[in-house]
């Protein structure tokens, strides 16, 4: 479960952010970006990070996860299409194998929201 090794370095990162910090902010979301094209589970992903965030930092905060498709483009049609994961990655229009992928690969964190002592705060529900 790959899962458990991203979560793991998500929450690395973002304690090098959190310890950055002026203030100790008061974390309320973390958003994250996952392409279709990584493999990744939103479902174990969420559970990983529920397990490995128990009596941190970061306990009882959300972890949002935005999925975005597996596009590529074929050069020869000169055209977008959408690959079906694992049953077919070649361009249904002339059979030119997957090679210029534009959306699907994605895994990064999106934006935290948070809330700090100062007049600036990030999350509205503080």
């Amino acid at each position: 479960m790959h899962e458990t090794d991203m979560t793991k370095a998500l929450i690395m990162t973002v304690k090098d952010w959190y310890d950055s910090q002026p203030e100790d902010p008061q974390i309320t979301k973390i958003h994250l970006v996952v392409g279709r094209f990584t493999c990744v589970e939103p479902v174990s992903l969420q559970f990983a990070y529920e397990v490995q965030t128990r009596d941190t930092f970061l306990a009882g905060t959300e972890l949002v996860i935005r999925e975005t498709p597996l596009i590529a483009f074929c050069h020869p049609c000169q055209q977008e299409y959408s690959p079906e994961m694992g049953l077919q990655y070649a361009c249904p229009t002339c059979g030119v194998p997957m090679e210029d992928i534009r959306s699907g690969r994605e895994l990064k964190i999106d934006h935290i929201e948070y809330c700090s002592d100062s007049a600036q705060t990030y999350a509205p529900n503080c």
